[in-house]
């Protein structure tokens, strides 16, 4: 049994958490480079929650150029133990409507030339992924969405493309076709590197529009995106105050806080001393077991 420490990444429109006690703002470096910014770490009640805006102060970064790993990483090295990802999204079906919140829990990646993994070069790990959201903290993010206010779809499938241009008409009914429910642009890969990490992860998305196919809604148009979050965000802050007030006192271990012990490919004793440094965060569990120099078996 653990404590919790919920860190928050925190997408278009919600670039801050809200009221925190004993709130700080604090620069963390990352061994992946530049995160989007410092984040600000600080109590709800009894819980511990970081806080990071995925596209930095004055959303000056487009999806393709967050540097979704130092984000990850910094949030390991703050140690939280879930990551809750707050997230605008559109909407591919008629019943999700603007202003209703989605907890998804699939994904399809159309993402293309950003860095997917912590590993790969000195280090070679296959995480599993068939289901990528942690269903415990997704389950308590609804119902605290839900005790907010929030009308909420439990489950859906988020598809992931590179933006920063919205769709053409003929891919939004192409991922329509595919079962897709959602669309965004930063899921992927957020929550396969929070899968490497060990962090169990739940994105809430707020559906800001319907996506091009709705010919009667006309194009996507970021002004009424904004519109829409803005509306939304306050909401969104309420639901992690629910959040806090609903996890148990202590929490109970998730399978995903052990998947690298099954993930790693490599050797231990060809571990690229580069690689080890490199993940001294994001994998601190398993190199925390690597024999010290001078030791028995080294």
């Amino acid at each position: 049994m653990t404590a919790w420490h919920i860190g928050v990444i925190g997408g278009s429109g919600l670039y801050d958490a809200g009221e925190l006690d004993e709130a700080q703002e604090i620069a963390v470096a990352s061994a992946f480079g530049e995160p989007s910014g410092p984040v600000v770490t600080g109590r709800i009640g009894a819980v511990r929650f970081t806080f990071i805006a995925r596209h930095g102060a004055g959303h000056h970064l487009s999806p393709s150029k967050v540097n979704y790993r130092a984000n990850i990483d910094v949030l390991k090295r703050c140690g939280v133990s879930d990551i809750m990802a707050i997230s605008a999204i559109g909407s591919l079906k008629e019943e999700l409507a603007p202003g209703t919140f989605v907890a998804v829990d699939q994904f399809i990646d159309r993402t293309v030339g950003r860095e997917r993994s912590f590993f790969g070069d000195g280090i070679a790990a296959h995480v599993p992924l068939a289901d990528p959201v942690c269903p415990r903290l997704a389950g308590m993010a609804v119902a605290a969405a839900r005790s907010a206010g929030a009308t909420v779809h439990e489950g859906g499938t988020y598809v992931a493309i590179e933006g920063p241009q919205f769709s053409t008409r003929a891919e939004s009914r192409l991922y329509q076709s595919w079962g897709a429910d959602v669309i965004g642009m930063t899921a992927m890969p957020e929550v396969r590197l929070a899968r490497e990490a060990e962090l169990p992860y739940a994105l809430l998305g707020m559906v800001t529009d319907y996506d091009c196919w709705r010919e009667a809604t006309g194009d996507v148009a970021v002004s009424d995106i904004l519109a829409v979050m803005s509306a939304n965000a306050d909401l969104a802050r309420a639901t992690l105050h629910w959040l806090a007030g609903a996890l148990p006192a202590t929490r109970a271990p998730s399978p995903i806080d052990h998947v690298l012990d099954t993930a790693i490919i490599t050797p231990r004793d060809q571990w690229a001393p580069a690689a080890v440094a490199r993940l001294d965060a994001v994998a601190r569990r398993v190199l925390q077991t690597v024999p010290q120099k001078g030791d028995a078996g080294r």
